[in-house]
């Protein structure tokens, strides 16, 4: 699917001198003198390199059309995680290193969606908020300022995150998927 380079955004995946691309930064300049364009920066899926690109606005790229599936999260072994379609019963692995950090937060059974692009997964979205254990953290020390101060904490899942002063150990807390970081306490 074809769009105007001024309707790129972050997180799209783009298809662009014969590989596929996802988009990191995007900035749209408009100049004093001449044609506006958008600086983009972008990571490769399949190699893992980075490029800056300078798109005329007047310019068109193809987006990449991605089939996204539901699947749940079932088990993993040493170098993959293993997901199950709930409709067909349709096993697959993915990778670890594809996930990264995230994998962590995968508990059995958790609704995941899975992106595929010509029949390859590419991208795996969990969903935004999950509930964790805290494992370990440290003491709050009296006098701090709430506002700004937070702690260190281990989750359950062997994950470091930062958690305020009035959490402690064994309290279950929410956090935000996409950036790791502490919501509430439940």
């Amino acid at each position: 699917m074809k769009i105007n380079a001024s309707e790129i955004r972050v997180g799209m995946l783009l298809e662009y001198r014969d590989d596929l691309w996802q988009v990191l930064k995007t900035q749209n300049v408009k100049p004093g003198k001449g044609g506006a364009f958008a600086q983009v920066e972008m990571k490769s899926v399949n190699k893992n390199t980075k490029l800056n690109e300078r798109f005329r606005s007047s310019e068109s790229v193809e987006k990449a059309s991605l089939e996204e599936i539901n699947f749940n999260y079932s088990f993993e072994d040493e170098s993959d995680f293993f997901f199950i379609n709930p409709k067909s019963f349709e096993q697959i692995q993915i990778k670890k290193d594809m996930i990264g950090q995230k994998g962590k937060l995968l508990t059995e059974n958790l609704n995941v969606t899975i992106s595929f692009y010509n029949d390859k997964p590419i991208t795996i979205d969990l969903p935004s908020q999950v509930k964790c254990k805290i494992d370990t953290t440290d003491v709050a020390l009296k006098g701090q300022t709430v506002s700004s101060s937070y702690k260190p904490a281990k989750l359950d899942n062997g994950l470091n995150i930062q958690v305020p002063p009035f959490v402690e150990a064994g309290d279950e807390i929410i956090i935000d998927t996409r950036n790791l970081e502490y919501v509430k306490k439940v």
